[in-house]
């Protein structure tokens, strides 16, 4: 297939991995987990099957990044910053 720009790496150590998905101001945030991370995107673990719009604002720690899916299966979706 094609290779990954970036490697990923899983959080480890004192990285937390809770993470929420903002999608507007007006609905509450959606707990996630963080599977694992690049500079270039991520793979979050919803838990269950939830509806996301194709972009949304990823919240992890104290950092905010503008973000779209990129695939998804089962509650796995991997996403593009």
């Amino acid at each position: 297939m094609f290779q990954r720009r970036f490697a990923r790496v899983k959080p480890a150590g004192l990285v937390s991995r809770q993470a929420k998905i903002i999608t507007d101001a007006k609905t509450p945030a959606i707990n996630c987990t963080l599977v694992d991370y690049s500079p270039g995107g991520a793979c979050v673990d919803l838990g269950g099957q939830v509806a996301l719009p194709e972009r949304f604002e990823l919240l992890h720690v104290n950092t905010k990044k503008r973000c779209r899916i990129a695939w998804k299966r089962g509650s796995k979706i991997g996403v593009v910053f």
